[in-house]
Parts: C-alpha cells; structure tokens; sequence
C-alpha cells in the first residue's frame, strides 16, 4: 500500500544535520530493522548503518494513508537495541 509521506520542517533540519538523504528515510520506513512504539501512538522505524542506528519518528494516518516524519537521527548502536 502507497502511502503519502510528508517531512515535518523540524524532520528535514534533522536530515540536513546528520546527513540523511530523503531515500534512506524511505527506505527505512519501507524495509526496517525494526519498528517500535513511540509517544502518543507513534512508531519509530529503525535501521542499522555502520555503528550507528537511524531512527525515524512518524505520525501515521490510516484513515487517509499518510505519514508524517516527525523527526530523524542516529543514534550509537546498542543505544536502542
């Protein structure tokens, strides 16, 4: 299923700082290490890189088939293993 994914203005700054490209953001939400719970509902899409995991935090929408990137960074692995 196809869905709408939209980056929150505070999700693209993240990207810029740590230096994650739009396709890595969706190729972890589309093919993740794991996903875990988050806040209010959230999940966070985790993907291992070389010694570090980047985590996306999204607000998903059934009703209208969408995402909304909260935020993005990586963090050391074995912090969230």
């Amino acid at each position: 299923m196809l869905m709408k994914v939209e980056l929150t203005t505070h999700a693209k700054e993240r990207m810029r700082k740590y230096n994650v490209s739009s396709s890595l953001v969706m190729a972890t939400m589309e093919n993740p290490s794991s996903i875990m719970e988050g806040y209010n509902g959230r999940k966070i899409y985790q993907k291992k890189l070389n010694g570090h995991i980047l985590r996306v935090v999204v607000e998903e929408s059934k009703e209208i088939k969408a995402s909304k990137v909260i935020t993005v960074y990586k963090a050391r692995s074995g912090r969230y293993d």
